[in-house]
């Protein structure tokens, strides 16, 4: 069964410049910059039917492109710090583009979402890492002058199971149009 999920992908140049805020932090497992994505909708660990009908039905939308911002640095997790992320700003396009994605995956048959959506682009998974070195990561490297990007698609995300941050593999490309 494919581990899938639904995402944005980031551009090159947005993830050079993402990739200079790698290293300084113990306990970080950082993500490929090849891999950095914004996550739209996790589908899990599904079988053949539902990843056919998940295509299907994302096939249907219709999304004009949209802007991406990135407005800095934060991390995930609170007393214990999971994920080291680049916060996207929740414009009204992402949300929308979300929200769709939700509603055609419970069709689907998949369980609704358990987490609220924030979108962000993982920089690190965090193992061990104290509170106090990632806040004062966060507090030294303030994070990116706004970066922002044109969403001119989404796309069907595979990944390899228990392993997380990548490699993925592109299964669907969906224009926005």
């Amino acid at each position: 069964m494919p581990r899938l999920f639904t995402a944005i992908e980031v551009p090159e140049d947005i993830g050079l410049a993402l990739s200079g805020y790698r290293g300084g932090l113990s306990g970080a497992r950082w993500i490929d910059v090849e891999n950095y994505h914004v996550t739209l909708r996790f589908l899990g660990d599904v079988d053949e039917g539902v990843a056919q009908e998940a295509a299907y039905l994302l096939g249907a939308i219709r999304r004009p492109p949209f802007d991406v911002a990135i407005e800095g640095l934060d991390a995930f997790g609170g007393a214990r710090p999971r994920a080291l992320i680049a916060k996207v700003a929740p414009s009204p396009a992402i949300l929308e583009l979300q929200a769709e994605h939700e509603r055609l995956m419970r069709r689907a048959g998949l369980p609704a979402e358990s987490r609220k959506f924030t979108p962000h682009v993982t920089l690190a998974r965090l193992r061990d890492a104290s509170p106090r070195a990632v806040a004062d990561y966060l507090g030294l490297r303030g994070g990116p002058a706004r970066l922002s990007f044109r969403a001119e698609q989404f796309v069907i995300y595979s990944s390899r199971d228990s392993v997380g941050g990548g490699p993925y593999v592109v299964e669907a490309a969906y224009p926005l149009r």
